[in-house]
């Protein structure tokens, strides 16, 4: 296993995990994505608090939560660390103009925005994840499904009623998009999975999905907020 500690601790194996790490919580977007689509169904939050309700019940899906907890961790953490030993090689000389391609340029503050991300992340974990596991919400009964649940789509309707946060959530997502938009083909590249041949093909889906997902994120609090009930 020498050879394998050695890969790890290397700036190659240290982008290889950040690679990995990110690819994973790309597919994780979407499924997040699908499940708070359930919001917008016009069924009072059955669909939503049964699916919240499954989610923090299933072994499974426990098992596979804090796999993610560790990737966000260790994602973070790595990308930090790369950033400072990048800034570290080039050295303390600045120079007047610097040229960098347009899809070279968010790389350039990819930490800052994976700050910014990660900060969200807490936030968004402190007002639904944890009232979800440990506040003491309301807790409804609905006839289709077996089991009590925890009242959270009322949770996450009130607090989107509040423009403050319906705005924080938009510029967050428009953040995760920049992140997205660069995070996806620098992942396929360091995987060795961009040959010329697709690289066409893996840039426009990246592009796509950078724009897709966090768009449709970012609906959800918008209708919210105008929507009467």
């Amino acid at each position: 296993m020498n050879w394998f500690s050695r890969f790890i601790v290397s700036s190659i194996g240290q982008k290889f995990v950040m690679a990995l790490t990110g690819l994973f919580l790309i597919l994780f977007l979407a499924v997040h994505l699908a499940g708070n689509l359930q919001l917008l169904r016009s069924d009072g939050g059955e669909a939503f608090n049964t699916y919240a309700h499954f989610m923090t019940t299933s072994p499974l899906i426990k098992a596979i939560s804090y796999t993610l907890y560790a990737a966000i961790l260790l994602h973070t953490v790595q990308g930090l660390i790369l950033w400072r030993y990048n800034r570290a090689a080039r050295g303390p000389v600045r120079y007047a103009v610097s040229y960098s391609r347009p899809e070279e340029r968010p790389a350039r503050n990819m930490a800052w925005i994976g700050i910014i991300i990660f900060v969200f992340i807490l936030i968004h974990l402190s007002q639904f994840w944890y009232q979800m596991h440990w506040g003491e919400l309301e807790m409804k009964e609905y006839p289709s499904y077996p089991h009590k649940v925890k009242d959270l789509y009322s949770l996450v309707s009130f607090t989107y009623k509040n423009p403050a946060m319906v705005l924080f959530y938009v510029v967050c997502m428009g953040v995760v998009g920049v992140h997205l938009w660069h995070g996806f083909w620098s992942a396929f590249h360091t995987l060795g999975l961009g040959h010329r041949k697709y690289v066409p093909v893996i840039r426009f889906v990246g592009m796509a999905y950078a724009i897709v997902i966090p768009l449709l994120f970012a609906i959800i609090p918008i209708i919210i907020y105008f929507r009467s009930e």
